[in-house]
């Protein structure tokens, strides 16, 4: 089998676990809430009479529901693929699936669809739903068709990036930043393309060829239903270049790492680790061998055990280094040869070079009084080529940059959808990488087993989860300075006034605190890091990206604000349940609870009043809301070690 046993145990165990029937679930449920909330929202406020009305609702919900769907397949199925192979890695483990019998095809195929399965088990399961939105009209099955065949192949392009990126690199930090960081400028390159060159048919079949956000609006757009042998399921032209480009791309990212994966692997930062310590250790035994050696030599001379010409002339000295096994012999002529060979001989060469290679190497180093910071920010924790994240952000930066920079220079007086068109995409990319880094600084001690040594160490409980977030702020000091240079820069053009301006940046410190704690606290609770990384980014995207979809919802649906607050209460309230149930799951309090249900409301209320121009009910609400549930999460993070690790129970 060319998938190999890796993907026959995912495709065995899954079944057997209660969190696979639980996600699949809650996935369901999400949709037909958000298939219900539309419903209450146009039938409360519209008279429906003909079966036209339904065709329209149908048109829009399925249209709306496409893309939603794909943006959580793809941006999922990247970060888990390179999530589980950076698993392996920070185990150990993969090391050990290279010494099988399994040939490398096997190992890169198995590892990528074992991690892919529960998404196509999620998108197995919105099969039913559309074929629910049928029965209303406005769409037919082979728009279902296109948009699953779209899905699928973009996620598949997408899981195989993730998982080459993180065969490649040897920290899972660098891999999942690395992945979103690629996907995220890759589709904004394409969208630009298109956008920019609108009239330029070329760029428009470039842009629906290799954007999967083009593609599944196009495949979910009515079509001409006519079937014929070449074409049985009405696929338009830019949706079958898309397949053929997706599906080329997936194949040419795989082949690359069934070729490179035991050039990566063992990575070669392990391999010059290990060249370190060797020499390091060689050049001990040598050094402990000759100071025996010299002291032996002033003991025969100060015994005169041998005759001075002896010593002067010609003389071989042995001596068995520290583990006895090794001889090491010295032939000495005359005092020139000591001389000339300062490695061997102990006079001031011998000191001067010394204290030289103690000045300028790095093997004393003074830990500060808080170790657990020090190490975030003074060792090479996440890996040696940080700068390659950093670059990717900064490439995206001078993107949004530009296309900030178009717009204020085009328009006089721009909107501020205009403007957050430009800005909020780069805000919600840091937020997400900040979070990344939070989930992998805590999930990577357990994938090491470190994190036990350290619970049994002298380190509070303190010093470790500040140490932790002061190295998260530290490492992302860039990905946190640029969106708020671009804030500077929308205040330089005149866009923003100074209170604007300082609503802008503590609302985004406030933020990057939340999401870094959020990805702390979720950390100490899996010890898959899995299951934490898509916990703790579904919690960003649901606050972020799911609430402004909702809201979407109302405005596309219906014109009338008070008959929508009914509807849209059950969708805050089952939020709320579901943040309560992932935040207070193992350490129920008080405060947790009241965060999880304060949460969705607050982003709710922060959005409509964005919308309204009241920014400072806006910077109140968000500044109080994030900032409570941060200390809710931080204080028992402190106070409660043990309870947040799962280390004991109340009992």
């Amino acid at each position: 089998m060319i998938i190999g046993p890796v993907f026959t145990r995912e495709l065995t165990i899954v079944p057997r676990r209660d969190w696979t029937y639980i996600a699949r679930g809650i996935y369901a449920g999400v949709m037909l809430l958000l298939i219900s909330t539309a419903w209450l929202v146009i039938s409360g406020t519209q008279l429906i009479t003909d079966p036209g009305d339904f065709a329209r609702f149908g048109t829009m919900l399925f249209q709306f529901l496409a893309p939603v769907q794909m943006v959580l397949a793809v941006f999922f199925a990247a970060t888990i693929a390179a999530s589980a192979v950076g698993q392996e890695k920070e185990r150990k483990t993969l090391q050990l699936l290279l010494l099988t019998r399994m040939t490398n095809s096997e190992l890169v195929l198995g590892k990528l669809f074992a991690s892919l399965l529960n998404i196509l088990m999620m998108l197995a399961i919105s099969i039913p739903i559309f074929m629910i939105i049928t029965l209303l009209g406005g769409i037919s099955y082979y728009q279902i068709i296109r948009v699953l065949l779209v899905t699928l192949f973009a996620m598949t392009a997408c899981g195989s990036l993730g998982s080459c990126v993180a065969l490649w690199r040897e920290k899972t930090f660098q891999a999942i930043a690395t992945t979103i960081i690629i996907l995220v400028l890759w589709i904004s390159i394409w969208e630009t393309i298109g956008m920019v060159f609108p009239a330029q048919g070329i760029c428009q079949k470039l842009a629906s060829s290799f954007s999967p956000w083009s593609a599944v609006l196009i495949a979910s757009r009515p079509a001409i239903e006519i079937s014929n042998s070449f074409n049985p399921l009405n696929i338009p032209g830019p949706i079958a270049g898309f397949l053929i480009a997706c599906g080329t791309i997936a194949i040419l990212i795989n082949l690359y790492a069934i070729i490179m994966i035991r050039y990566w692997n063992p990575s070669r930062e392990m391999r010059n680790n290990i060249i370190e310590e060797d020499t390091w250790h060689n050049e001990n035994v040598q050094e402990n061998a000759q100071e025996k050696i010299q002291e032996n030599v002033q003991i025969l001379t100060a015994d005169k055990m041998v005759s001075s010409e002896n010593i002067m002339s010609e003389k071989t000295v042995s001596e068995k280094t520290i583990d006895g096994s090794i001889n090491v012999t010295i032939n000495k002529t005359d005092d020139s040869s000591a001389v000339s060979n300062p490695k061997r001989s102990g006079g001031l060469i011998d000191i001067l070079f010394r204290i030289v290679l103690m000045r300028f190497s790095n093997k004393a180093r003074h830990v500060w009084d808080n170790p657990i910071v020090w190490r975030e920010i003074m060792t090479r924790a996440y890996g040696r080529r940080i700068w390659v994240v950093q670059f990717g952000f900064f490439a995206f930066f001078v993107l949004c940059l530009q296309t900030l920079h178009t717009t204020l220079i085009t328009n006089a007086a721009p909107s501020m959808a205009e403007l957050s068109a430009a800005v909020v995409p780069l805000f919600l990319l840091s937020l997400v990488l900040v979070n990344t880094q939070a989930i992998t600084s805590q999930t990577s001690e357990k994938d090491a087993g470190t994190f036990e040594l350290l619970l049994v160490s002298d380190i509070t409980s303190k010093e470790y989860v500040l140490g932790k977030l002061g190295g998260v702020f530290f490492n992302m000091k860039w990905i946190i300075l640029l969106p708020v240079l671009i804030c500077g820069y929308l205040y330089f053009h005149r866009a923003v006034d100074g209170q604007l301006l300082f609503f802008l940046i503590v609302g985004l410190i406030t933020l990057y605190a939340f999401v870094a704690m959020v990805g702390i606290y979720i950390g100490m609770q899996y010890d898959n890091t899995k299951a934490a990384m898509a916990t703790s980014l579904g919690i960003v995207f649901f606050l972020f990206v799911g609430v402004a979809a909702c809201i979407w919802i109302m405005v596309a649906f219906s014109g009338s604000f008070e008959t929508q607050l009914i509807p849209f209460s059950a969708f805050m309230i089952g939020g709320g349940i579901g943040l309560y149930t992932t935040l207070g799951a193992r350490n129920p309090s008080t405060a947790i609870a009241t965060a999880a249900f304060i949460l969705p409301i607050s982003v709710f209320y922060i959005i409509t009043t964005m919308l309204l121009g009241a920014y400072h009910l806006v910077f109140v609400v968000l500044v109080s809301a994030f900032g409570f549930t941060t200390i809710a999460m931080l204080i028992p993070s402190i106070a409660e070690f043990d309870i947040a690790t799962g280390r004991t129970t109340d009992s």
